[in-house]
């Protein structure tokens, strides 16, 4: 009976042996990253597209966004948000030795460079609408700015609140090392973040410019 129920030499494995080395949380997270890296691409192809295509004597995005300019608007803030992808890397890799507090300090940390991200964001934003004139209505170059970084400010705000939350539950002490797979997984949400700003970057302030 053993040498009837015997798996033949060099048979495919069976898909219950099969090791699940991505389990449903992380290809849910890994679809919508490719959803939202869809949704950018669309975006910044649209305002590609229509740069150089207003009115002459409206407002231009060299005139509008020269980077060399504002360095502390835009590539300061730049490098706060970056550099807070060190900081969520370091808080996951304690979480999962099981140091909660060191843990706390560094995703602390993140909240605080994402924070000063959207902060510097709004003070760029104040500088162009209420000192400039320049709004989301000026011209298509405008709509496409504000759209694009608007967007961009949004997905920030989204991944601060939830940062915010398991902050929160740290503090109150329901944050365990059991809890590291689903702090990894929006880890990989704020990495995304922080990566698509590069692309947005890029393309708004250095090509579009």
């Amino acid at each position: 009976m053993s040498t009837l129920n015997a798996q033949p030499v060099g048979a495919p494995t069976p898909p219950d042996a099969l090791p699940q080395t991505l389990n449903s949380g992380k290809c849910g997270m890994l679809c919508l990253i490719a959803s939202e890296i869809t949704f950018f691409g669309t975006l910044l192809a649209v305002y590609l597209f229509y740069i150089g295509k207003d009115p002459v004597g409206t407002p231009t995005p060299a005139e509008m966004l020269d980077v060399s300019v504002a360095p502390l608007k835009v590539v300061f803030n730049s490098i706060f948000l970056l550099t807070s992808s060190i900081w969520i890397t370091l808080a996951v890799r304690q979480l999962a030795r099981g140091n909660i507090k060191a843990f706390a300090v560094w995703w602390l940390l993140t909240i605080l460079f994402g924070l000063e991200f959207l902060v510097g964001t709004g003070f760029e934003w104040y500088g162009l609408i209420a000192e400039q004139g320049f709004t989301i209505r000026t011209n298509l170059f405008g709509s496409g700015f504000y759209t694009v970084v608007g967007f961009h400010a949004a997905h920030v705000t989204i991944g601060l609140f939830l940062l915010s939350l398991v902050f929160v539950l740290t503090c109150l002490g329901k944050m365990h090392q059991r809890h590291t797979e689903k702090v990894e997984l929006l880890s990989w949400y704020w990495h995304f973040v922080d990566g698509i700003w590069i692309v947005v970057f890029t393309i708004v302030y250095i090509i579009g410019h």
